[in-house]
């Protein structure tokens, strides 16, 4: 009897092995390429793997970093990746240039994440008073290229202002010393520059340029449209997870963070999650409440399309940014109405 029942044991073992490993072979793997370091912006990919809403779905996720969205673009237009992130500016002005194999699936950040920090006490509080003061920038920051049409919105003039070029990790200390009167960056790096601006008894205000007339996309979910054409399912199955993840982001933004962190330990869980608070109006905002999460609006995208173009020099009649997104793949699966930030079970 006990060596029946030591038997059924080994099969009943070897048999939960057999299954676990049939499971796992039956999930399709799916390449996310990041469009720049892990961080707090990039939580959703992150929490999607921790909780299961990929492994719901059927999907294996495997995430690589990236280099920026021209690195993003270039690892999917080769087969590297299958989807991941990149500013639909770029996807945008590579497709009007060289064609390239990228569609944009979904919206992230509804807004742009460009902005101006200065100290609280400067007196700047609108981007119309940046007339006459020193501001510093990154010499490789995509912001370079739209701060002209900025001033222009704002009636300034590149002449209005005196910008100094200068090493990234440069530009918090050139604020707060006095070398700069304002810096260039992104609205996910305000823990940062606050940070160090405590150190020295001293606050940060930001002025983001989307309240400031820039009104476009920016961050969106895009894939290479080989996967597109052969995995259609498997990427509208992606793209269903990746919008719980985006919800269940920004309601437990704790969770999230420590989710970060514990699929990449050089992440600090408290800076992730102040990221994801800081970021939460590039992703739930005016645009996304009237025209739903994730959605890529063709007006709007029209609009995105008009300040890459003069940005860029490019031709804004050559080119005609729908061919740019994949809405047979976003079809019944980007909703129309907002998505709202609720835990799911």
């Amino acid at each position: 009897m006990i060596k029946t029942n030591s038997l059924m044991l080994r099969v009943l073992s070897l048999l939960g092995l057999w299954m676990l490993g049939t499971a796992a072979a039956a999930a399709d793997k799916v390449n996310f390429q990041l469009d720049w370091m892990p961080g707090g912006d990039k939580a959703p990919v992150y929490v999607g793997v921790q909780q299961g809403f990929f492994a719901a779905e059927g999907l294996e996720v495997k995430i690589a970093q990236g280099r920026g969205s021209t690195d993003s673009l270039t690892r999917l237009a080769t087969g590297i990746s299958d989807i991941g992130l990149s500013d639909i500016s770029a996807l945008l002005a590579a497709r009007a240039r060289d064609d390239v194999g990228v569609s944009a699936v979904m919206s992230v950040f509804s807004q742009a994440p460009h902005a101006f920090f200065t100290l609280s006490d400067s007196g700047v509080d609108t981007v119309a008073k940046v007339a006459g003061k020193r501001i510093a920038t990154s010499a490789f920051t995509s912001s370079n290229v739209f701060l002209p049409l900025l001033l222009e919105v704002n009636h300034l003039d590149e002449n209005d202002i005196r910008l100094i070029k200068a090493d990234v990790g440069a530009l918090g200390p050139m604020l707060i010393t006095g070398n700069a009167d304002l810096v260039i960056s992104w609205v996910t790096d305000r823990e940062k520059y606050q940070a160090q601006a405590s150190e020295m008894g001293r606050t940060i205000s930001m002025l983001p340029w989307y309240q400031a007339g820039m009104d476009i996309y920016a961050t969106s979910l895009v894939a290479s449209d080989r996967f597109l054409q052969q995995r259609p399912e498997v990427a509208r199955r992606f793209m269903r997870a990746y919008l719980k993840a985006i919800a269940y982001t920004w309601a437990e933004p704790e969770r999230a963070g420590a989710m970060v962190e514990a699929m990449v330990p050089e992440v600090d869980a408290g800076v992730a999650t102040a990221t994801i608070l800081t970021m939460r109006d590039l992703v739930f905002n005016d645009a996304s409440a009237r025209l739903g999460l994730g959605a890529l609006d063709p007006a709007r995208l029209a609009e995105t399309w008009r300040w890459v173009a003069r940005a860029q020099d490019l031709d804004e009649s050559a080119f005609d940014p729908e061919t740019a997104v994949a809405r047979e793949i976003m079809a019944g699966v980007v909703p129309a109405q907002p998505v709202k930030e609720e835990v799911t079970p």
